[in-house]
């Protein structure tokens, strides 16, 4: 082993990079909270490639079970319903 390699102190913790497909099954009645609890544990959570409804979906997950403050920043049409959904919206301009 490397001088670093069990050294706890470098660690950074962990991020989740999940598609809209597999977003799809994770928001599941069955499974939402162990993607939310999992989520929770992860220093970034990128979705890519979602829907409008599902950046809606992820916002009101984590609204209505974490009590936290939700804010939510989109430049497009598309990302109107997850500004909506958040506690602060914030819409910018891309021109």
């Amino acid at each position: 082993p490397t001088p670093h390699e069990n050294d706890t102190e470098h660690f950074e913790g962990f991020a989740i990079l999940i598609t809209g497909q597999a977003l799809t099954h994770a928001l599941s009645k069955k499974l939402e909270k162990k993607f939310l609890e999992l989520g929770t544990m992860c220093k970034s959570v990128i979705c890519c490639r979602v829907t409008p409804i599902q950046k809606a979906q992820v916002v009101e997950l984590v609204k209505k079970n974490e009590k936290k403050i939700t804010l939510a920043i989109g430049d497009g049409a598309n990302d109107v319903s997850m500004i909506q959904a958040a506690h602060a919206g914030i819409g910018i301009d891309a021109h």
